[in-house]
């Protein structure tokens, strides 16, 4: 009798599908935190638009810098000429089943469709652009770390100095360049990083060469181009306080299709030629259609589901669904990275000053609770994939830590002499405490091991 009685009630209700989930807006935004998130792979997008024009934020998984920053890619401006986006009809679409975005707008006679993705199996950033008449496109990218940044007190909170940054620390500056008609940018690092510093203070100088070092010479950056784009112009500009360069690609003629890309790389190399040249070899790969990234979002969705359908979308039952399927997405975006989701934003942090009254005038790179793994934090992340089965997405989280292992079974035999495995609560990349939390007043009673201060 049950079993009949639930099957006539599941009869009764119409099914729920993703599509009912996806996110649409029907008047542009105002700013950053008015975003929409996209991506794939390890890279995060936050994409929005504002007085008529595109922008993207642009952030990957691991591009670390030597304050163990979780550094933005950049941004991208997209410039439409005639432009759609001025007109009396726009609609922008998160298409949660397949993972992407549309932006339609529509001017007069012109119509035109923007298409943003991130292809789930190379580090690449599509953006298609689709008109009934021919438009002109220019797309700049944007960097406020064209010169160096003279960190505030505050802003190393989004570092691993946290309170204890030395005076007059900076964030470095990027390498951004003209290379023939496409624009190249990248952040590498110098040999000499807070790694160094915290491996001295917690007393392991002698162990220093068994200790993976995720910092030094890293360079991690991008390429944006696009075929029959030419070089553009180099400009300067504000946003939300910041001041930034940007290095511009202009479309050759007036077309009804064109695409931009950037293509991603990340890799220690011994020089910045040698990580120009791998870049250079994933910029020439053949260009690999939507589809498979599409197929892979639809079967992400239908391996595990929780659908809340009130028939009507407008209950407070469906939004608790729509907002598990955003955040399911979210964590998504990061599905093969070499590091864990962060709790304290992920991919997707925006300026400051949209989010914080009292960290005014910091660089979009700023997050509180810095790029350690806070493991308390860390665990709310994780715990719900196994319910849902995403395992592919608790990978990088497990593999944190089976990857650091051998530090923590070094720091047991190093400070107590046994063959335990410590790791500690405020966990830097490469499996030491941070070195603020480590304690940079330490008594000499304090257990050389452990992290000393109020409230670990």
């Amino acid at each position: 009798m049950l079993i009949a009685l639930l099957a006539g009630t599941l009869r009764g209700q119409r099914p729920a599908t993703m599509a009912t989930y996806s996110l649409s807006w029907s008047r542009p935004s105002e700013n950053a935190a008015g975003s929409m998130p996209c991506g794939g792979r390890d890279i995060g997008l936050n994409v929005w638009v504002e007085n008529g024009e595109l922008l993207i934020y642009m952030a990957r998984t691991g591009i670390l810098d030597e304050n163990n920053t979780l550094l933005k890619a950049g941004r991208l401006r997209v410039n439409l000429s005639p432009n759609p986006f001025n007109g009396d009809q726009f609609e922008q679409t998160l298409h949660l089943e397949e993972g992407y975005i549309t932006i339609t707008g529509k001017n007069g006679n012109l119509h035109t469709t923007v298409s943003v993705w991130v292809d789930v199996q190379d580090p690449v950033v599509h953006v298609e652009v689709k008109s009934n008449r021919n438009t002109i496109a220019q797309v700049a990218y944007e960097n406020w770390r064209y010169r160096d940044r003279l960190l505030q007190a505050w802003e190393n909170n989004a570092n691993s100095w946290k309170w204890t940054a030395p005076k007059n620390t900076i964030c470095k500056k990027d390498s951004v360049r003209y290379d023939g008609d496409a624009v190249l940018f990248y952040h590498r690092n110098a040999d000499l990083t807070i790694f160094d510093t915290t491996v001295a203070q917690q007393g392991l100088d002698s162990m220093k060469t068994q200790i993976p070092n995720p910092l030094a010479r890293l360079t991690a950056g991008g390429c944006l181009y696009g075929k029959n784009f030419n070089r553009g112009t180099i400009s300067s500009g504000v946003y939300a306080g910041t001041d930034y360069q940007s290095w511009s690609v202009r479309s050759g003629r007036a077309v009804k299709k064109q695409e931009v890309t950037v293509v991603f790389y990340s890799k220690q190399t011994a020089t910045a030629d040698e990580w120009e040249n791998g870049i250079a070899l994933l910029k020439d790969k053949p260009k690999r259609s939507h589809a498979p990234s599409i197929q892979w979002w639809k079967e992400f969705w239908q391996r595990s589901f929780i659908n809340v359908d009130s028939g009507d979308g407008n209950t407070a039952d469906w939004e608790v669904g729509r907002n598990y399927q955003l955040f399911r997405y979210m964590l998504a975006c990061n599905a093969t990275g070499d590091w864990p989701t962060k709790f304290n934003g992920g991919l997707f942090t925006v300026d400051p000053i949209f989010t914080d009254t009292v960290h005014k005038g910091l660089t979009p790179d700023f997050r509180k609770w810095a790029n350690i793994y806070t493991a308390q934090n860390q665990r709310l992340l994780g715990y719900p994939l196994l319910k849902s089965g995403d395992y592919d997405l608790l990978k990088p989280q497990l593999d944190f830590y089976l990857r650091l292992l051998p530090v923590a079974e070094l720091r047991s035999k190093f400070y107590w002499g046994h063959g335990g495995a410590c790791f500690s609560e405020q966990l830097e990349n490469f499996g030491l405490p941070n070195f603020a939390e480590y304690g940079a007043r330490r008594p000499a009673r304090a257990n050389p091991g452990v992290e000393y201060n109020a409230w670990l």
